[in-house]
C-alpha cells in the first residue's frame, strides 16, 4: 500500500499475522468497576426468579456487558460483538440471542430488581466518595424519535413520532437517578408523571443521603400543583420556572430600579464583569406584587432580567431590550442573586440528557414497550457507571469529558496482551497521549476496596 506522509510516498506492507492485539482496552476499566461496585452480582440476583436453566453466562454478566457496550458507543444488541470478538480481554461474552432472551424475561418485578441493583451500586459508590455535596433533583422530559411503529410510540407536540420519557437526575453527579418511559403524546407538564419520576428517583438515593435537605428543580413545565404539593408533603424544597402571565408582566413593570440587584454566574462572579460573556443581568423579588395564594405558604416569585445579546430577536413580552425569566421557590434567604444562581443550575440537566442519548437512549431498539423500558434502565445504569468511573478513577479534563470524548481518548485505546507464566500484562501505546491516564485509572480502581471490604 502506498501512503502519502507529508508529501513523501512510503510503501506500507499490511499483513494479518499479529498476535495479542486488542481494541477498546479501556472497556476493561468499566467491566471491573461494575464488578467492584457489586452491580454485576446484584443484577444477577434481580433476574434470578426468572432463570429456568443454567447457562455459560449469568444474567448479571450479560446485562453488565450490555451496559459497557452502551458506554462504548453501541446502539443495538448486535454491538455486543465489540466485546465478544476479544475473548482474551473480556472472556466469553453472550450471543445476541442470549442477550435478547435475558431482556425478554424482564417484567415489572425484574425491572424493580434492576433499580434495586443500581441503588446498591450507588450506595457503594457514594461510600467510596462519589456522593455530591448537596442533594438537588432535576426533573425534565425529552423527546425520542422512532422510525418504526413501536409499541406505545405516538406523535408529539413538535410534529415528530416516538417517545417522551420523564427523567430525574442528581445535580453534582455525572450519573442518573431514574425516569418513566412514556408515549410521545404525553405532556411535559403532566404532574402525575413528574411525581412518579421523582418518587423513583428518591428511591435511588441511599438512606444516608436523605438525612440532609433535598431540593427539586424544574423548568416552567414543572410548575404544576400536583408536583409542588408532593414536594411540600415530602419536605422537599422546590424551585421551578414560572410563566410570564399578564399579572407577572404588570408586576415586573412596578419594580423600581433600585430593587434590582446584580446577578451572578455559576462561578459566583457578577455577570457584568464575567470575562467570557459580560452581560447586564439583575434579579428582583415579585412576591408581594402578585397573588401566590394558590401555592403553598412561603412560596416566593423571583424574576431575572438580562440584556438580550446583540442580534437577538425580541418577543412581544420583552421590554426595552430586557428579557425576563421568573421562577417559583420556597427557598429562604435574602440573597436573591444566589437563589437565582442555584435555580439556573437546573440547566445542567440538559447536558445529562444529552449524555444519556449518547449512551443509547436516542434509539430504543425493540418493538416491545417492556423491553424498551428495560433498555432505558440499562442506559441509566450506563450513565451511572460512566459517572462513577469519572468520579472514582479519573482527574482533570477526563473527569469532565463527554462520552464521545472519553471513547476516543480513553475507552477505545488499543493495546497488546503479553503473557509470561501466570502474569498477564496489557501494554498500551507509549505515544498515545492518554495511555498514562488509563493506566492511572486502572491503578485507582485496584486501590478501591472489594465489595466484601
Amino acid at each position: 500500500m502506498k501512503v502519502n506522509r507529508n508529501g513523501v510516498i512510503e510503501t506500507v506492507e499490511v499483513t494479518a499475522d499479529g498476535e495479542g492485539f486488542c481494541s477498546q482496552a479501556g472497556a476493561l476499566l468499566l467491566t471491573n468497576l461494575a464488578d467492584r461496585l457489586g452491580l454485576t452480582v446484584a443484577l444477577t440476583e434481580a433476574l434470578a426468579p426468572t432463570r429456568q436453566r443454567r447457562s455459560a453466562h449469568t444474567d448479571g454478566e450479560v446485562l453488565r456487558d450490555l451496559i459497557v457496550t452502551l458506554i462504548q458507543g453501541g446502539e443495538h444488541l448486535s454491538d455486543l460483538a465489540a466485546l465478544r470478538d476479544q475473548p482474551d480481554l473480556f472472556g466469553d461474552v453472550a450471543s445476541d440471542s442470549t442477550a435478547f432472551r435475558v431482556l425478554e424475561r424482564i417484567g415489572p418485578a425484574e425491572l424493580e430488581g434492576i433499580r434495586a441493583a443500581r441503588k446498591a451500586a450507588r450506595q457503594r459508590a457514594f461510600a467510596l466518595g462519589a456522593r455530591p455535596a448537596r442533594i438537588v433533583l432535576d426533573v425534565d422530559a425529552t423527546l425520542l424519535g422512532s422510525h418504526s411503529d413501536k409499541e406505545q410510540a405516538a406523535g408529539n407536540y413538535k410534529g415528530g413520532f416516538g417517545f417522551h420519557p420523564m427523567l430525574c437526575y442528581l445535580d453534582g453527579s455525572e450519573g442518573a437517578l431514574d425516569g418513566v418511559l412514556r408515549p410521545g403524546n404525553a405532556g411535559a407538564n403532566t404532574g402525575a408523571d413528574q411525581v412518579e419520576a421523582v418518587e423513583l428517583a428518591l428511591e435511588q438515593l441511599p438512606g444516608a443521603a436523605m438525612d440532609t435537605e433535598v431540593s427539586l428543580r424544574g423548568d416552567a413545565a414543572a410548575c404544576v400543583h400536583e408536583l409542588i404539593e408532593f414536594c411540600r408533603e415530602g419536605d422537599i424544597r422546590f424551585s421551578v420556572g414560572h410563566d410570564l402571565s399578564a399579572e407577572v408582566r404588570e408586576a415586573i413593570g412596578e419594580v423600581p430600579d433600585r430593587a434590582w440587584v446584580g446577578a451572578v454566574c455559576q462561578d459566583g462572579e457578577a455577570t457584568a464583569d464575567h470575562p467570557s460573556r459580560p452581560r447586564e443581568a439583575y434579579v428582583a423579588e415579585l412576591t408581594d406584587l402578585v397573588d401566590l395564594s394558590a401555592w403553598p405558604s412561603g412560596s416566593r416569585l423571583i424574576c431575572r432580567r438580562e440584556r438580550a445579546h446583540p442580534g437577538a430577536q425580541l418577543s412581544l413580552i420583552d421590554t426595552d431590550g430586557w428579557r425576563h425569566q421568573c421562577f417559583l421557590t420556597d427557598q429562604g434567604g435574602e440573597d436573591l442573586a444566589e437563589l437565582d444562581r442555584l435555580h439556573r443550575a437546573h440547566a445542567h440537566v440538559e447536558q445529562r440528557i444529552e449524555d444519556s442519548k449518547a449512551l443509547g437512549l436516542s434509539k430504543l431498539p425493540f418493538r416491545s414497550f417492556a423491553m424498551n423500558e428495560a433498555w432505558m434502565q440499562l442506559v441509566l445504569a450506563a450513565q451511572d457507571l460512566l459517572g462513577y468511573t469519572k468520579e472514582l478513577t479519573l482527574t482533570g479534563d477526563l473527569a469532565r469529558a463527554k462520552p464521545q470524548t472519553l471513547r476516543y481518548r480513553l475507552l477505545h485505546q488499543a493495546g497488546r496482551l503479553a503473557r509470561s507464566g501466570r502474569r498477564t500484562r496489557l501494554r498500551l501505546a507509549r505515544r498515545w497521549p492518554w495511555a498514562e491516564d488509563l493506566a492511572a485509572a486502572c491503578a485507582c480502581l485496584d486501590a478501591l476496596p472489594s465489595p466484601a471490604g
